[in-house]
C-alpha cells in the first residue's frame, strides 16, 4: 500500500510511480504518443530526402540537336553512328542513340525512324 499525505501545499504520495504533473498515460496514450513521434520522423525524413536531390537538374536537349534517319535494309546502329561520327568514339554515340530512342535492343528494322544526337 502507498501512503498519501495531505498538507496545505498539496498532495504528496510515497509511491515511487508518482508523477508531479499528475498525468499518467495509459496504453492507448503511449501508443498515440509513439505514432505521433513516428509520423513526425517520417515527415522529417521525407523533407530531408527531397532536399538531397534538389541540386540535380534535367536539362532538355536543344530542338535542333538531333537528326532523324530512316533505317535502310541492312543498316545497324554502328553503321549509322559511323556515318555521323567520323573520328570519335562510336560506343558512346551508339549508347546515346539507344537511350534517346528508348530502344530495348540494338536491333533495327528497315523503315524505322531513328533520332541521332549531333555534337
Amino acid at each position: 500500500m502507498s501512503a498519501i499525505t495531505l498538507t496545505n501545499q498539496g498532495v504528496y504520495a510515497s509511491n515511487a510511480n508518482f508523477r508531479p504533473s499528475g498525468t499518467q498515460l495509459n496504453r492507448r496514450g503511449r501508443l498515440a504518443r509513439t505514432l505521433v513521434a513516428l509520423s513526425l520522423a517520417i515527415v522529417l525524413a521525407s523533407l530531408v530526402s527531397a532536399k538531397a536531390g534538389a541540386g540535380t537538374e534535367v536539362v532538355p536537349a536543344a530542338a535542333g540537336s538531333f537528326i532523324t534517319i530512316t533505317v535502310a535494309p541492312g543498316e545497324t546502329l554502328w553503321s549509322l553512328a559511323a556515318r555521323v561520327e567520323h573520328d570519335g568514339d562510336l560506343r558512346s554515340l551508339v549508347s546515346e542513340i539507344v537511350s534517346v530512342n528508348s530502344l530495348a535492343s540494338v536491333d533495327l528494322t528497315a523503315g524505322q525512324k531513328i533520332r541521332i544526337p549531333l555534337k
